[in-house]
């Protein structure tokens, strides 16, 4: 092929889409390190404690009607990061998902969900599949 089409050998796939690849003797090791710790800097989130969980089970997400409002676009910003990070990350899916259900009407609550998912990820930056 290489005579055919003007191919040239890069050597191996390290980053791709925002995805690092570590390709080892047991099998392939993908994950989103860099790109956790680019939406950390983007949303002022390098110095925060760390969570255990990443979904509160003492305070359900509900459709709170009497909570005050937050900044919608603030909000999506943050579940859109998120919602990009489950390619290899299962373990935040569901929390993830319960958020985006109050996608147009976020409220207090619901942020504080969003950034509890953003405080688990400060405990546990290097997982992937």
């Amino acid at each position: 092929m290489k005579d055919k089409f003007q191919l040239s050998s890069m050597g191996e796939l390290t980053f791709f889409l925002g995805l690092q690849v570590q390709q080892k003797k047991d099998g392939i090791f993908i994950s989103h390190d860099k790109y956790v710790a680019d939406i950390w800097k983007k949303f002022n989130y390098t110095d925060v404690k760390s969570a255990l969980t990443p979904v509160d089970l003492e305070n359900p997400l509900v459709k709170d009607g009497d909570a005050n409002d937050v900044d919608v676009h603030l909000y999506r910003s943050m579940i859109g990061s998120l919602m990009y990070l489950t390619a290899s990350r299962p373990d935040i899916m569901f929390a993830v998902c319960a958020c985006v259900r109050f996608q147009v009407t976020p409220k207090t609550s619901h942020l504080l969900a969003v950034k509890r998912i953003f405080r688990y990820l400060k405990g546990k930056p290097i997982l992937g599949l």
